[in-house]
Order: structure tokens, then sequence, then C-alpha cells
């Protein structure tokens, strides 16, 4: 099913899909210090393109952000293996994919963890990652339109959240539907800088633990500090 060719441009040139998520992993993720075997399989299997519009699908695998709807951006597939990798996503997790998208984050996440629950402020957003997901046969993962920022506590407590994107401020309401031991990872911009961030709750308390630096600078609807004015 992945590993088909597609035409791309006004050439009618043929993009070889496969071959380029390959190299993706070998030159974005596995020269990044990410050594996760199962995660390095998972980014060569599954289609990036397909969760982008058509009109940028042959840019899938450049090494920049990318643009797919307003205010929502792809990750870098070095900034999201390194986020993956520092969430430490376990067979047996029960996930929170807080930020959906168009369900590549969440696909990513199902070939890792036992089930994802998956949330979307945006309803066209939403209805694209389900049609997504199956599309692609991913059948341990379910998405929820409805408030990002508010998680889906009735559907947990949960092992692992992820954030796939940058926030500004912290997500408390997320952090609240954390097992006890549970971890939530994120990129987190402050002053202009971007760095991947993991937490961990123990009992009530939650400790931030900063993993890598980030180029990401696109910030999540719903998590964007509040603008303030000077006079």
């Amino acid at each position: 099913m992945y590993a088909r060719q597609e035409r791309t441009g006004d050439k009618g040139l043929l993009m070889d899909f496969k071959a380029a998520r390959r190299r993706m992993v070998e030159s974005q993720v596995r020269t990044n210090d990410v050594t996760d075997l199962r995660l390095q399989a998972a980014l060569e299997t599954v289609p990036r393109e397909v969760f982008l519009p058509a009109g940028i699908r042959e840019q899938a695998y450049v090494e920049r952000e990318l643009p797919y709807a307003p205010g929502r951006a792809m990750l870098t597939a070095r900034d999201f293996a390194k986020l993956v990798a520092a969430a430490d996503p376990r067979p047996g997790d029960l996930c929170l994919d807080a930020v959906a998208g168009t369900g590549y984050s969440t696909a990513i996440l199902a070939r890792l963890v036992d089930m994802v629950v998956a949330v979307e402020s945006d309803e066209t957003l939403a209805a694209a990652a389900q049609e997504n997901l199956t599309k692609l046969d991913v059948g341990n993962a379910a998405v929820i339109a409805g408030d990002s920022a508010k998680g889906a506590a009735d559907q947990g407590p949960f092992d692992l959240i992820l954030l796939d994107g940058v926030i500004e401020v912290r997500p408390d309401a997320l952090l609240m539907q954390l097992k006890d031991g549970g971890r939530l990872a994120t990129i987190q911009r402050r002053d202009g800088v971007s760095r991947g961030v993991v937490y961990r709750r123990s009992g009530d308390a939650f400790a931030a633990k900063e993993k890598f630096d980030a180029t990401a600078k696109t910030v999540l609807p719903g998590f964007a500090a509040a603008k303030t004015f000077v006079f």
C-alpha cells in the first residue's frame, strides 16, 4: 500500500515516496540521535504525504515545517522524531494525541502504543484525520472533535500525552489527565527559543525536563500566551 509512486508537479514526474521516506530516516532521524528502531520503522512506513494537501505532497520529506492549514504546520521529521523519542511510547500505553491535525502523529503513535485517543479542535481537520487513518487501516486510534486544550478527560487517565507542535503556556488541563508516573511531551517556546520538553507526573506534582533544541515556530491554536500591551 505504501510503496506506490505518484505523479507530482506540472511535468508529470514520478516521485518515489517510499525511497523518500527511507532517505528521511537515514538523513534526518538517525543522524539526530533517534535510535529507537520501532520509531524508525514507523517513520519509514507511515506515508507523511497522505496527511498533506495535494499541492504540497511532493515536499513531505523536505527538512522544514510544512503548513497544511491556517495556523497549522507539520513538524520537520527531525523535530517530530526527537519529540516522540523523548515521549518514550511503550507497547501497553494508552495515549492522548491532543492535537491530531490531519492524523500523522496519531498514525505514528498507533504503531508504538496500545491505543490512541486523538482530539482535534477543527472539525474539518478532525474529519480528515479520521479519513486518513481509515484509509491506512489504523484500527487502534479514534479521533474526537473537541477542544484540544481540554483534552479528553473521560477517556483517560493516560500513560502518555503528545502535543505535536509548539506551546507557549503550560498545558495544565492536559497534565491533570496523566496517570501517576505518566508523561506529556511537547515543544515549548519561550523568549523566541523552542525546546522539546517532557513533563512527568508524580502524585499531584509535575516536573518538566528539557530534552532537545527545536526549530519549530508555529504555535498550536489554544496554546498561545496571552498578548501583552506596552503603553
